[in-house]
């Protein structure tokens, strides 16, 4: 038999607005509307009608029960109130009730029985006992637990699909980061504002202060503050100029930007966030699995209890009894709390996850990220930024340090090489540089420039050979200092001198150190592969204190060192970025991918890290960690809760004078779920921002 549907899936709990077909699918899930996660609104707001005109008409019911009249020793008597209790309650099964009945025949006509099922169950046998009385056949009263029993029962669904849709809000809050309206310039340059769904691939947008921006795009005019906070979880505004790529969602803060817009729709970053969160919201990990199998295991268990019940009862002679015992133990031993107990941590953090640049794809990766021995990192683009720096520089004798700065900035500001633009940078960051001209490219060599009617170049070892130059003594120690460790080095020539050198290395990320150190705190691995030479790479794994470094690594053997990392007996999660590191991602344990990185890279991961900052791996981590805590919290107490409630209500205690209404256990069901939604929510306090 296929697993049951369990309550976390109420979007298929027979609700009357949706179709038997629903019932068909499997659990958790191919929702219809929306992802299914609009639905749960629309739910809510159907039980929470019923559920108040249910007590509407459960209080006169209850009020004119001669056994609650006994109780609390008052007396009601008039013409036709022996019909009350069965009008309303009739009223009261068939329309209030007729949820729980639809959804318990389509459960049994799918052969999928669960919570719905025990539910039907238990008020139909409440309403045959009730009518049976009602006809004299049996001495019972019972319409008032009848009414009971059903309006609080609509409560905890009212509860659970409130609880559900304040979980799933992350899609809407994620569509609702969108604006309605885009203006667009026209060829004439007018601006005309448009709806969002007009806009096309190739237009260009004008995003004022403070505005969203529309669709991805790059900007093609103008500087702005970008707040990208929404899709990245980075706190701080990003600087972005002309040139540079701006997603859908994300706010100019202080300046006008132009955009040309090069996905809509579907196509755009935020969309794809859309569906990662969706999916994750939907998919299923081990703890689901294991709730499946309870839950169909406890609807058995129930439906067993419930006849042993009423056998026992009955053989006792007690018809009434055995009625009540088994319309209890059927009502206590639904699996609400069951239902609830994994989803809706799955909903709460696949969210909060969203909100914090983490996009979970697969929620076994996200499992099993809280068992991880290792993490494995790409140098280049996770742990370094993939661009030269200057990290170091020297004057020869007889000139200062800021003249070599000065001239060799002058010489290299007509340069596009990324080197170039480094010691440019390095030059303007102590003051101006100077004013150079005739500026010439020395093809595989390095560049020219005369300054002050002086010749002066800027070159590598290639540039030295050339010229036939040797380092002086000056600078030779430093030289092969930053040599021996992998940098690269220029030099500053002048006439036939060298006056100075430079050492530039990939910038290491400010937060490397610190995923280093907390992850090292936390007993975990850290191993460092990349394809630069071995002094490269030893110098950033000196630097940032990583326990194993792999270097002169090909594109295609990565996969094989995770294998190989495995071997040892290690769990590895793989950080990557790029293509050629797709194979390693999917071949670990768990593969993580940066954002930035490519489509390819990310379709291998089980988790995209929104942002660049390599410290969103401990945020994982910690998600992991906390999110199976709550699941597995809760799922011991409802579990728990049924092994000890069902013997209870079943009458186990009679004897001392201790027996449950069906009424009283359906508070006490709901109460169960109530607890574990709230033991859920509770996952919302932890604090996954970079620290």
């Amino acid at each position: 038999m296929r697993p049951t549907r369990t309550a976390h899936d109420p979007t298929t709990d027979g609700h009357p607005d949706r179709g038997d077909h629903e019932h068909s699918r499997d659990s958790h899930g191919d929702h219809e509307d929306h992802g299914g996660h609009a639905g749960h609104g629309d739910h809510a707001e159907m039980f929470r009608r019923r559920f108040w005109w249910s007590v509407l008409l459960t209080l006169p019911v209850v009020a004119t029960s001669h056994m609650v009249m006994d109780w609390l020793g008052y007396t009601l008597d008039f013409t036709g109130i022996d019909l009350i209790g069965p009008v309303l309650g009739s009223v009261l099964f068939f329309w209030a009730g007729w949820p729980f009945l639809e959804g318990g025949w389509s459960e049994a006509r799918t052969r999928q029985p669960g919570m719905m099922l025990l539910i039907a169950m238990a008020i139909s046998v409440a309403y045959l006992a009730s009518l049976a009385t009602s006809l004299d056949l049996f001495d019972l009263e019972f319409w008032w637990e009848l009414a009971a029993l059903i309006t609080i029962m609509l409560l905890g669904h009212w509860q659970e699909m409130k609880a559900i849709g304040q979980a799933s809000s992350a899609l809407q809050a994620l569509a609702e980061l969108l604006p309605d309206d885009a203006e667009r310039i026209g060829a004439d340059g007018e601006v005309e504002t448009i709806g969002i769904g007009d806009l096309e691939a190739g237009d260009v947008a004008l995003v004022r202060s403070g505005a969203r921006v529309p669709a991805d795009g790059e900007i093609i005019d103008g500087a702005a503050e970008i707040d990208e906070s929404m899709v990245t979880g980075e706190s701080r505004p990003v600087a972005k100029e002309q040139g540079d790529r701006v997603v859908a969602g994300t706010i100019a803060t202080d300046s006008a930007i132009r955009v040309r817009v090069d996905a809509v729709g579907d196509d755009t970053a935020l969309a794809g966030i859309q569906r990662m969160v969706a999916a994750a919201q939907e998919s299923k990990g081990r703890a689901q699995a294991l709730a499946d199998r309870a839950a169909a295991l406890l609807f058995y268990v129930a439906a067993s209890a419930g006849v042993v019940t009423f056998l026992s009862w009955l053989a006792f002679g007690n018809t009434d009894d055995a009625v009540v015992r088994t319309v209890t133990v059927l009502v206590i031993a639904c699996p609400h709390a069951l239902g609830l107990a994994i989803p809706l941590v799955v909903s709460l953090s696949s969210a909060m996850a969203a909100r914090n640049g983490i996009l979970v794809k697969d929620r076994i990766a996200l499992e099993r990220m809280r068992d991880i021995d290792a993490v494995l990192f790409d140098k280049t683009g996770t742990l370094t930024k993939g661009e030269h720096i200057v990290t170091d520089a020297a004057a020869a004798d007889g000139t200062t340090l800021d003249d070599v700065h000065r001239l060799a900035g002058a010489v290299e500001a007509d340069s596009e090489h990324p080197l170039a633009r480094a010691i440019v940078t390095a030059a303007r960051e102590r003051g101006d540089i100077a004013r150079a001209e005739d500026f010439r490219s020395i093809t595989g060599r390095g560049v020219e420039a005369t300054i002050d009617g002086i010749s002066h170049a800027v070159g590598g070892p290639s540039l030295l050979r050339q010229r036939d130059l040797d380092i002086p003594e000056s600078l030779r120690g430093r030289v092969d200092d930053w040599t021996g460790r992998g940098a690269a080095v220029l030099h500053l020539v002048r006439n036939d001198d060298i006056i100075g050198s430079f050492a530039l290395e990939d910038e290491i990320r400010p937060e490397a150190r610190q995923a280093v150190d907390a992850l090292h705190g936390r007993g975990i691995q850290v191993v460092m592969i990349t394809g630069d030479a071995r002094q490269v790479a030893d110098a950033v794994g000196a630097e940032l204190g990583i326990d194993e470094v792999m270097s002169e690594v090909l594109p295609e053997d990565k996969d094989h060192k995770v294998a190989e990392l495995q071997a040892r007996g290690l769990r590895v999660a793989m950080v990557g970025d790029g293509v050629n590191d797709a194979p390693a991602l999917a071949r670990a344990d768990v593969g993580l991918a940066i954002g930035a990185g490519t489509d390819v890279a990310i379709e291998s991961a089980g988790v995209v890290l929104a942002s660049s900052d390599p410290r969103s791996v401990l945020a994982v981590i910690r998600l992991s960690k906390a999110s199976y805590r709550k699941m597995t919290q809760n799922l011991v107490w409802a579990a728990g809760y049924n092994v000890l409630a069902i013997p209870l209500a079943a009458g186990a205690l009679a004897w001392a004078g201790i027996v449950l209404a069906p009424a009283v256990g359906a508070i006490l069901m709901s109460a169960s779920t109530i607890v574990v939604a709230l033991n859920a929510q509770l996952l919302r306090r932890l604090d996954l921002r970079p620290s």
